[in-house]
């Protein structure tokens, strides 16, 4: 049985001038940015690299029709590598790009076509919760379907992981909340997963413990705090990405994927709704399993006593970003049993990684405790 897979190579650069003249970027990379990334740190740069500017084809997370447009727009474009910089809507629309005569994502996504993967593809995030630098899954709006939906193939692993402290300086403080506690999610997740292994624990584990000292500083001395941390929140996300792409994810993001779909609520603040509830309710039902020891991790990372970690752990999140009711997002109490239902027929590839099966009434039941 394979326990851990990293096939992804990954480098550090402190910029990214250094990055582009280490990886000789020229005439056949395709670069998939933003603007205001190009204004800020390529354009002094000069390179005869073709460019494609994410928000061209509309704002938000990625949605098929922003993906089949891009597949257009490149059809006719001759580059060998795909170098996509930026956050996780960028690293996942990249992954798709390296598909071969693919001309409606929903294809690919329901896995009707073959996927054969014909361009080197290296990922450089610039926010610091991902990890899709060294997963082999890209998630995106279904339209079509009303639903988010994620595609796991092998063929999705990007090349390399570049990580370059220097680009998340500019993030806001919101949107570094919102990412690094989805790369906490994607630890505390892959810790409990039934896939979870010793080499994945290391990984998951390290990445709890730097997140939750960072937030824990952030909440002492401030906001500014993280820049003192950035290339160690950084890291801590590629770890957490590592650890989840061995062992993937469960229950928080399966019940985050019809708020985020149906409202278009950003991944991370969807994911951050359901997170602890539902580690409440996997507490409840098997307090003696694997959670005892992730309960043990956090303990000691929050430096208060077990039975009271997800008080603990509720209370510092609360000082980093805010948790809603999900009505605030315009969710409607006649919903509540829809995306219960909807969870239990459209993301079974996560549900199967749960920490313990819960059955679409205890789904509805956290939902209704949220609303």
């Amino acid at each position: 049985m394979e326990l851990i897979n990293i096939s992804t190579n990954i480098n550090k650069f402190d910029t990214l001038k250094d990055f582009f003249m280490e990886f000789q970027v020229g005439q056949k990379d395709l670069i998939l940015t933003h603007e205001f990334l190009y204004d800020g740190f390529m354009k002094d740069l000069n390179t005869s690299s073709s460019y494609i500017m994410q928000e061209k084809y509309g704002t938000g997370e990625p949605s098929d029709e922003m993906m089949n447009n891009i597949l257009k727009d490149i059809k006719d474009i001759d580059f060998e590598r795909i170098i996509a910089i930026g956050g996780g809507t960028v690293l996942d629309i990249a992954k798709v790009l390296v598909l071969k005569d693919i001309k409606d994502v929903v294809d690919a996504f329901e896995k009707t076509v073959p996927l054969v993967k014909v361009k080197e593809l290296i990922a450089v995030p610039t926010t610091c919760g991902t990890g899709s630098e060294v997963t082999n899954i890209t998630i995106a709006e279904l339209k079509s379907k009303g639903t988010k939906m994620g595609l796991a193939v092998k063929e999705l692993i990007p090349d390399h992981a570049v990580l370059i402290p220097e680009l998340i300086k500019g993030l806001p403080f919101k949107f570094y909340g919102y990412s690094s506690v989805d790369a906490l999610i994607h630890a505390v997740e892959s810790n409990v997963s039934p896939k979870s292994n010793p080499y994945t624990k290391l990984f998951s584990e390290k990445a709890i413990r730097i997140i939750l000292d960072i937030y824990l500083n952030i909440a002492e001395s401030g906001e500014d705090y993280r820049f003192e941390r950035l290339e160690d929140m950084l890291i801590a996300s590629n770890y957490a990405g590592i650890a989840f792409g061995n062992t993937g994810v469960g229950a928080v993001h399966a019940l985050s994927y019809p708020l985020g779909g149906t409202y278009h609520v950003p991944h991370g603040e969807a994911n951050y709704q359901f997170f602890t509830e539902v580690f409440k309710v996997y507490n409840r039902k098997n307090p003696d399993g694997r959670i005892k020891e992730l309960n043990k991790i956090l303990s000691e990372a929050l430096n208060t006593h077990e039975e009271n970690v997800y008080e603990e752990l509720d209370s510092l999140l609360g000082k980093i970003m805010s948790k809603n009711q999900l009505q605030t997002y315009g969710m409607k109490d006649e919903e509540v049993k829809g995306f219960a239902n909807k969870v239990i027929n459209t993301q079974q590839r996560l549900l199967n990684n749960n920490y313990v099966e819960l059955s679409e009434s205890e789904i509805e039941a956290i939902y209704r405790v949220l609303y």
